[in-house]
């Protein structure tokens, strides 16, 4: 089979706003799940932190060695014969500047493969809960990147740090990425949806972009523990990551609009959704 590169796979999106999987650049036959297909996945995904940690301790981490690293992932899933199919980005073509992307949040795994998307349309930063910015190995190279911890426990200060911290990204160029749903969640719930993003985008001036995302094959562990965020890997499920309409307006309609695209996408694919 045909490795695609990353640099194959943005040329590819910028030219259709879309990349399927093709059948030279898929292994012939799909791993089967088990064991070894969980631990082999699970580690390409996982090897991202340690990585960029280490390279960030070396004085060689950048944007783009972080999107490398990510899209290890993309080029894992395709020799285990899973299907990625990237679609509606030139939605995102058709504006020119930082949006605040608003996403659903089902596993690890998009975490991983949406910055190697995302980075092709310009600088972005990520909202991530605050005890993963803290972890020794990370914390520089989270730094470096421009994560944005919250904490997640108290929604007022998150808010105000979102103000502040965002607004400030945003003047500099920057889009930012939050996945409303706060926590991973099984289903889509409106009640599960964080107004923290849209009302950024209108204190920022800018619109919301929603993201629908099915990363299902590698869902989080039953029963949590330490490896809660690596289970049992299916490569019969598709991987999907489909951008849609920019929007407009006050942070009240773009919440709810922001939720009704999204929700759309989720039952499309079969997925549970409770307005």
């Amino acid at each position: 089979m045909t490795r695609t590169t990353l640099e194959k796979f943005r040329e590819e999106l910028l030219a259709s706003g879309s990349y399927t999987t093709p059948p030279e650049r898929k292994a012939k036959k799909q791993r089967k799940p088990g064991f070894f297909t969980t631990l082999g996945f699970s580690f390409t995904v996982f090897s991202v932190f340690p990585l960029s940690g280490i390279a960030e301790a070396m004085g060689r981490l950048t944007t783009d060695l972080w999107a490398h690293y990510c899209f290890r992932c993309v080029q894992k899933a395709e020799r285990y014969g899973m299907d990625m199919i990237i679609d509606g980005w030139e939605n995102r073509q058709r504006h020119d500047g930082p949006v605040i992307y608003l996403a659903n949040h089902m596993s690890t795994l998009e975490t991983v493969l949406l910055p190697a998307i995302l980075l092709t349309y310009g600088p972005f930063n990520v909202v991530v809960k605050q005890s993963l910015s803290h972890l020794p190995f990370l914390e520089k190279a989270a730094a470096h990147m421009g994560l944005i911890p919250v904490g997640r426990k108290n929604p007022r200060e998150d808010l105000m740090q979102m103000f502040t911290v965002g607004k400030e990204r945003v003047e500099q160029g920057n889009s930012i990425l939050i996945f409303a749903q706060g926590t991973r969640q099984k289903v889509f719930s409106r009640k599960h949806w964080s107004s923290i993003g849209s009302k950024l985008a209108e204190k920022a001036g800018v619109p919301v972009i929603p993201i629908a995302l099915q990363t299902d094959c590698e869902p989080t562990r039953e029963g949590g523990g330490p490896f809660k965020d690596f289970g049992p890997v299916d490569p019969s499920r598709p991987i999907r990551l489909r951008c849609g309409p920019v929007l407009t307006g006050s942070s009240r309609e773009m919440q709810s609009a922001s939720f009704d695209w999204i929700a759309e996408q989720l039952r499309g694919w079969g997925l549970p959704v409770e307005a």
